[in-house]
């Protein structure tokens, strides 16, 4: 099968089983940043990245802080992911090309916050959207409201060009922070203040993890 025809099977698969977007970018000069060996990365030029939008019921019931609920969403739409990226794995294998699904939300670096590669990077990169003021992925439809995942391959992808900026005029997520932690310039986001507020959700054990939700719930279409 020839690229260009495999990466139009992966895509409709892709939105078919649930995603909400799908895109492909080159990755060849950012791949050095990656936190994976040079025997996992060999051959390895291009990258799917495919988001699953999250319950607006959920979102809505965060109010002051996260919830159980939002943190059980927010587990399993990651599971949604990862599962997705072994399907897509299988497929590209099976057609001859290499392929590594990278965890939708696995930290390997505790110190940094920092997983295997940024996913909101990979989206960027992919023309799913821009980095917003919150520091977030920003879709132009969806807002803030996907989790990523991606999938590197040694599969020549066509690519579109990253967006552009285009949070515009709304601060919605800037007066919902709690904390002030993000500010008019997405380059001014407080990435401290964000950290030591999720740890404090995680220690009055709203949720076990390091999530808020908050700049999500206020980041979406508008009608």
């Amino acid at each position: 099968m020839k690229e260009k025809e495999l990466a139009s099977k992966l895509e409709e698969f892709v939105l078919g089983e649930g995603a909400a977007v799908f895109g492909t970018a080159p990755i060849k000069e950012i791949k050095p940043a990656f936190d994976l060996s040079q025997k996992e990365l060999e051959g390895l030029d291009y990258a799917i990245s495919f988001g699953f939008k999250l319950s607006d019921s959920v979102l809505d019931g965060i109010i002051e802080h996260p919830t159980k609920l939002y943190f059980h969403h927010y587990r399993m739409v990651n599971m949604f992911l990862d599962q997705l990226s072994l399907k897509a794995v299988r497929i590209i294998e099976k057609d001859g090309f290499r392929a590594l699904a990278i965890p939708a939300s696995q930290i390997v670096d505790w110190k940094k916050q920092s997983s295997y590669l940024s996913h909101r990077k990979i989206a960027y990169l992919a023309g799913l959207g821009w980095v917003g003021r919150n520091n977030l992925l920003v879709h132009p439809e969806f807002g803030s409201q996907l989790r990523f995942a991606t999938v590197l391959t040694s599969i020549k992808l066509p690519f579109k060009e990253p967006l552009k900026f285009g949070c515009g005029d709304c601060k919605l997520c800037v007066a919902a922070c709690p904390v002030s932690a993000i500010a008019e310039d997405p380059g001014d986001f407080n990435h401290l203040s964000c950290y030591n507020k999720l740890d404090q959700f995680r220690k009055k054990n709203f949720v076990g993890q390091h999530i808020c939700g908050i700049c999500v719930k206020v980041c979406r279409k508008k009608a």
